[in-house]
């Protein structure tokens, strides 16, 4: 039985190669989900300075969604949304949707990616950067998600006082989402469109 392929260049793997190799493949993309929960918590040495942790924002931006309502899309798109702040602070929006574009709605993910230039409405000013980004987004069929998305759960959950839920509470979203069969069309569901906010939760 192999234990590693045989072959020291890719062009030269045969189909026994690859077949073991996408056994491996397939076994590893299955912990994908508790990789990332393990991630999430290293947030917590991200960003100084706010009032609440990177991993206190996040858990705070899904209570406030789950709390609205939202699907399980929306839910797991906010407890990722930084999750690139540690490995990709320059381009942190981008960096969490590659992770979510396969397994939530195309939506979701373009609102992920898109957050960064959306945010600066609040700060852009007090840096150097254009508060108005967004701008260049006008028109899009996902634009007012995103500035809901935006103004509603992620610019909002900065509140050390909030009764934000626990990592534990979201990690079955999180698995349930991961475990979804990459790009199925049936996930992504390209054009379509959900609320942001359904029947309130307590």
């Amino acid at each position: 039985m192999m234990d590693q392929v045989k072959f020291t260049a890719m062009k030269d793997g045969d189909k026994e190669d690859y077949d073991f190799l996408t056994a491996h493949e397939t076994e590893y993309a299955a912990g994908t989900a508790d990789r990332l929960l393990k991630a999430l918590v290293s947030l917590d040495e991200s960003i100084a300075g706010y009032q609440v942790t990177r991993l206190e924002h996040s858990l705070q931006s899904a209570t406030r969604a789950w709390r609205d309502g939202a699907d399980v899309d929306w839910v797991v798109s906010a407890v990722l949304h930084d999750i690139g702040d540690i490995f990709a602070p320059h381009n942190h929006d981008e960096y969490a949707a590659s992770i979510l574009r396969p397994f939530v709605r195309e939506q979701c993910a373009w609102v992920v990616e898109k957050h960064g230039d959306f945010q600066l409405l609040y700060f852009g000013e007090h840096v150097g950067a254009d508060p108005m980004k967004r701008k260049a987004y006008e028109g899009h069929p996902y634009y007012d998600d995103c500035a809901a998305f935006c103004e509603t759960w992620d610019q909002s959950s900065f509140d050390p006082a909030y009764d934000t839920l626990p990592l534990e509470f979201f990690a079955p979203m999180v698995r349930e989402v991961f475990a979804r069969k990459p790009y199925d069309p049936s996930v992504v569901r390209t054009g379509a469109r959900e609320p942001l906010v359904g029947t309130p939760r307590p």
